[in-house]
């Protein structure tokens, strides 16, 4: 007996014998693979279904908006026929659209170039520069997000008056920037507090100055923080109908959403004139989006992985 199992085991050690693989590891196997393949047809189908009800809107908008005339159509969900864009023109020309489109461009892009360079530079200042100021600045810029904007209106309208900057670009591209910026020193703040403050100090002993040292070395590090906040920027801005509603008046200042309102306010329309010019108002910016979603969807990516 004590032979034979010495002979099994030099078997064994000489790869003579293949040991026996243990029990009720395969169905184990195969049970867990089978949940893994259920789990991704269940988030399929909700990710689906969630699909659905963000488009179906979207469809219905438009196919509405096509249709001939002032009459309803029977089906919203079906292509029209014939296809009519006599609505489309009639909301360009009653928007003055080109001159809404550039005017919003002009106040969006301006406030996020302004808002990203400020809140960035305060942001760095409290967050490397840490004095009992720096501190307080920083609380104070937090509880500006408790905040509404409907409480600021009033006072923010006897500012603009007294400086003379009601209907202007000048005073609305600040009041945006204003309005934003406790948000943005914020996410600044907490982007700059997981990089590591080695490269700059390494710069300030080469012999950089503070600004050298921003542009050279803090501002490139910011880079998936800036795409993410100026995506919420050019969101929030071209989006908003409160702000250019109080401190704009003239017809040649309207924004995209104001001019939308103003078309509603004075034309009684069917929801086939209607619709083109809420399509019209959203068109640029959804254009946008399908030109540069790639940088678009990294850029939240990197930010929220910070």
């Amino acid at each position: 007996m004590t032979a034979l199992i010495s002979q099994e085991t030099e078997a064994a050690r000489d790869g003579n014998v293949t040991p026996e693989a243990p029990r009720g590891r395969a169905p184990r196997f195969r049970s867990r693979r089978f949940r893994t393949r259920v789990s991704k047809v269940i988030a399929s189908i909700i990710l689906l279904a969630f699909t659905a009800v963000v488009l179906t809107p979207i469809w219905v908008l438009v196919m509405v908006s096509l249709h001939h005339g002032n009459t309803s159509p029977s089906n919203p969900f079906a292509l029209p026929a014939p296809i009519d864009f006599q609505n489309y023109v009639n909301a360009f020309q009653n928007m003055h659209y080109l001159r809404s489109v550039g005017n919003t461009l002009v106040i969006t892009l301006a406030t996020a170039v302004i808002t990203v360079f400020a809140a960035s530079l305060a942001a760095w200042a409290i967050v490397r520069h840490t004095r009992r100021w720096t501190r307080t600045l920083y609380q104070i810029f937090v509880s500006g997000l408790t905040i509404p904007i409907f409480v600021v209106l009033t006072p923010l309208y006897e500012v603009m008056q007294k400086l003379h900057l009601l209907d202007s670009y000048i005073g609305i591209v600040l009041a945006y920037t204003a309005t934003i910026m406790p948000f943005a020193v914020f996410f600044f703040a907490g982007f700059l507090r997981t990089v590591p403050a080695e490269l700059e100090e390494a710069a300030a002993v080469d012999g950089a100055g503070l600004i050298r040292t921003y542009w050279k070395i803090v501002f490139p590090l910011l880079r998936p923080a800036t795409a993410t906040l100026a995506i919420f920027v050019i969101l929030q801005v071209w989006n908003d109908l409160i702000l250019p509603l109080v401190l704009l008046s003239s017809d040649d200042k309207q924004t995209v959403t104001l001019a939308v309102y103003a078309t509603i306010g004075t034309h009684t329309m069917s929801p086939e004139q209607l619709l083109p010019t809420l399509v019209l108002g959203v068109l640029p910016l959804f254009i946008v989006f399908l030109l540069l979603q790639r940088y678009v969807v990294a850029g939240i990516a990197v930010g929220a992985g910070k």
